[in-house]
C-alpha cells in the first residue's frame, strides 16, 4: 500500500509539473491587452494603467489594442476568437460584458460563460451632468421639471454608442421618471462629452472620469451621481438614490478576462501581480483621478458582477423595449 501512494503522488506531480513550468515560463511573447473603446475614455486609462506595470512585473511588452465600435462587441469578439494561449487579454466593462448581453440576440459568445474571468479591477459611479446653458438647474427635481415641461422627445442625450453604461443609464433614468429623451449615440466619450459642451445633447450620465475635467472648469454641471451612497471625491453632490430615484444604481466597472481556453495557471500567474500593481500608490492616485476604487478582485467576483449586471440590464430591456439585432 506504501509503494501505491507513493506511485499515485509521483504521478500527480507528473501532471501538476507541466501546469507549474506554464506558469513559471508565461509568458514567453508579448502580451496583447484588447480594450473595446476608444482612447482616451475612462476604459483606456485604466487599461494603460495597468499595462505598463504588467510589462515590468511579466518582462514582455503589453501594447493596448482599443478596438471600439458597436458598444464594446466588436472589440469582445475580436478577444473570443483569439487563441487562448495568454497572448491575448480583454479589458471588459459594464457596456461590453454586461449590457451587450441585453441588447444583442445574434452575440456568437456567451458574456457569462465563454470568457475565463480573472479579475475585477476599478468600479466607480457614473455621474449625471448637463449643459447649465440649456438646463440652468442645481437639483435634479428642477431638471425633471423642465424635462416634463417639454413635449416627449424635445431633449437629446450624449452617449458614447448604443450598448454603452451611459447608454443604458440614461434609459433606466427615463424609465424611473417616465421622462422621454432622444438618445444620439457618437462614437467614443470625447464625441460625447463636446456634445453635451456644445449643446448638441444637453443631458448624460457618463463614467466620472469622462465628465470631471469638464465639471471642475464650469462647462458642464454635475447634478448627481449614479452609486448608492454619495462618492468621496465629490461629497457635495447628491446620489440619484437620495434625489428621488430611490435604489437608482448604475457601477462603472472595469475587469479583466481571457478568451476561452485560457489556463488557469496564467490566471494564476496574473493575479498576484495584479493584487501588487493595486498597491501601489501611484496606481491608486492615478485611479482615484480617473473617478474610481481598485478592487483587484479574486475571478469570482467579476463573474458575479458580470451576471448580476446581465441580469438588471436583460430586464430594462425586456421593459423598456430595447434591442438592436
Amino acid at each position: 500500500m506504501p509503494q501505491r501512494r507513493t506511485l499515485m503522488a509521483a504521478a500527480l506531480a507528473g501532471l501538476a509539473a507541466p501546469r507549474l513550468a506554464l506558469a513559471q515560463v508565461w509568458p514567453t511573447r508579448p502580451v496583447r491587452l484588447v480594450v473595446p473603446d476608444a482612447p482616451g475614455g475612462g476604459n483606456d486609462s485604466t487599461a494603460r494603467v495597468f499595462a505598463h506595470h504588467l510589462e515590468a512585473a511579466l518582462g514582455q511588452p503589453v501594447p493596448v489594442e482599443n478596438r471600439a465600435g458597436a458598444g464594446g462587441r466588436i472589440g469582445v469578439e475580436n478577444a473570443f476568437r483569439s487563441p487562448g494561449d495568454g497572448t491575448t487579454l480583454l479589458l471588459g466593462n459594464a457596456g461590453s460584458n454586461g449590457i451587450n448581453a441585453a441588447l444583442y440576440r445574434d452575440l456568437p459568445y456567451d458574456l457569462e460563460t465563454s470568457f475565463v474571468p480573472i479579475s475585477l479591477l476599478v468600479t466607480g459611479p457614473n455621474a449625471l451632468v448637463v449643459n447649465s446653458r440649456v438646463f440652468p438647474v442645481n437639483t435634479v427635481a428642477e431638471l425633471l421639471a423642465m424635462i416634463r415641461a417639454k413635449p416627449p422627445g424635445h431633449y437629446n442625450y450624449a452617449t458614447a454608442g448604443a450598448g454603452s453604461s451611459a447608454h443604458f443609464s440614461c434609459e433606466l433614468f427615463k424609465s424611473m421618471t417616465g421622462t422621454d429623451m432622444v438618445h444620439v449615440p457618437y462614437r467614443g466619450a470625447a464625441g460625447m462629452v463636446q456634445a453635451v459642451v456644445a449643446g448638441d445633447a444637453p443631458f448624460l450620465i457618463a463614467n466620472m472620469v469622462n465628465v470631471m475635467p469638464f465639471a471642475r472648469r464650469g462647462e458642464v454641471k454635475m447634478l448627481a451621481v449614479t452609486s448608492l451612497e454619495r462618492w468621496p471625491d465629490a461629497p457635495d453632490v447628491p446620489t440619484l438614490h437620495e434625489s428621488g430615484l430611490p435604489g437608482f444604481e448604475t457601477i462603472a466597472w472595469n475587469g479583466l478576462f481571457g478568451p476561452p481556453g485560457l489556463p488557469a495557471e496564467v490566471v494564476s500567474r496574473l493575479l498576484p501581480e495584479l493584487r501588487r500593481i493595486g498597491r501601489l500608490p501611484e496606481v491608486i492616485d492615478r485611479i482615484n483621478l480617473l473617478g474610481g476604487r481598485i478592487v483587484t478582485s479574486d475571478p469570482d467576483v467579476l463573474i458575479a458582477r458580470v451576471r448580476a449586471d446581465i441580469a438588471k440590464w436583460k430586464a430594462l430591456a425586456e421593459s423598456a423595449n430595447i434591442r438592436l439585432s
